[in-house]
């Protein structure tokens, strides 16, 4: 009776034998490599025919690798976003107060070289805020009666009239413009010598010559300066240049005039402190004399 293993149990060489072999096999293929280097070419074939699988391998590294990238390249980028917007947001505030200083500086000197031309004790002040509406032009100053500051006193920039004071407070005043409706001024014109009274009122922002005689030498570009007839005005201060002259049936002439200050535009102003030689041309509250106004036609 056969008492064999059936093929399929059948194993072969033992390990042992195996192993032996497959490494006598393995430094046989050493020794050939290191003496005569024909591996060489198979393994540049081989590294050759793996390279395009090892580069599609390591295609999710690198998409995530460019991701990060962009997103901390975007952050950066808003980072220096914002603090160039807050530097731009900072030298334009920087820019804007420079500029408004050297206005300041600018109407300051032109202001100072104002009251070396004039002989009449001054005093510099701030315009707080405009307080014109519909009936009326006016400035409030930060200047009152503390510092000398009494109701009639002229008040100038470096440009001429920009009117008086009507109001006096201890901390601050008030005042009226040349162009306001009740405001009134003796003037001359520089060229002639004429003289008249400006009336302001007009509502383009302009002021006027209404009482002229056809017959008056009076022209476009012709300076208009105080007369000081009214004891509140000193003489020859600047008041406006003639812009136009108008004729019609009467028997004067109405003669528009630009004024010489320009209030709205400065923020600096001067106030003649000139104790006034008679009462005050622009009363707070003087109806009577709106009143004779209105029946002369004004």
């Amino acid at each position: 009776m056969d008492r064999s293993p059936p093929p399929f149990f059948k194993q072969g060489p033992s390990a042992n034998a195996r192993l032996l072999f497959f490494s006598l096999f393995a430094i046989a293929l050493l020794v050939v490599d290191s003496r005569l280097e024909v591996l060489g070419r198979l393994r540049e074939g081989i590294a050759t025919v793996l390279y395009p699988v090892q580069r599609t391998l390591l295609v999710p590294r690198d998409v995530l690798d460019l991701g990060a990238e962009y997103l901390a390249d975007v952050n950066r980028l808003r980072a220096e976003n914002a603090e160039l917007r807050r530097l731009e947001t900072a030298n334009a505030n920087a820019l804007l107060q420079t500029e408004q200083l050297v206005a300041e500086n600018q109407q300051l000197r032109q202001l100072l070289a104002m009251r070396e031309r004039t002989a009449i004790r001054s005093t510099v002040a701030e315009v707080l805020y405009d307080a014109r509406d519909a009936f009326s032009r006016k400035l409030v100053l930060d200047k009152g009666q503390q510092n000398g500051v009494i109701a009639g006193q002229p008040v100038i920039d470096a440009s001429g009239i920009v009117g008086q004071v009507t109001r006096a407070y201890p901390l601050s005043s008030e005042v009226t413009l040349v162009t306001d409706r009740r405001s009134t001024i003796p003037v001359e014109i520089r060229r002639t010598g004429e003289r008249s009274v400006a009336f302001g009122g007009s509502p383009d922002g302009t002021i006027e010559l209404r009482y002229l005689r056809t017959n008056a030498d009076v022209r476009e570009g012709d300076v208009l300066v105080t007369s000081g007839l009214d004891g509140l005005f000193p003489p020859g201060l600047p008041v406006g240049t003639v812009r136009a002259v108008e004729t019609g049936s009467s028997a004067f002439v109405r003669v528009l005039v630009e004024p010489a200050a320009h209030a709205e535009r400065t923020k600096l102003l001067l106030i003649l402190l000139a104790e006034p030689q008679a009462q005050p041309a622009l009363p707070p509250d003087e109806p009577a004399a709106d009143s004779r106004r209105r029946r002369r036609g004004d």
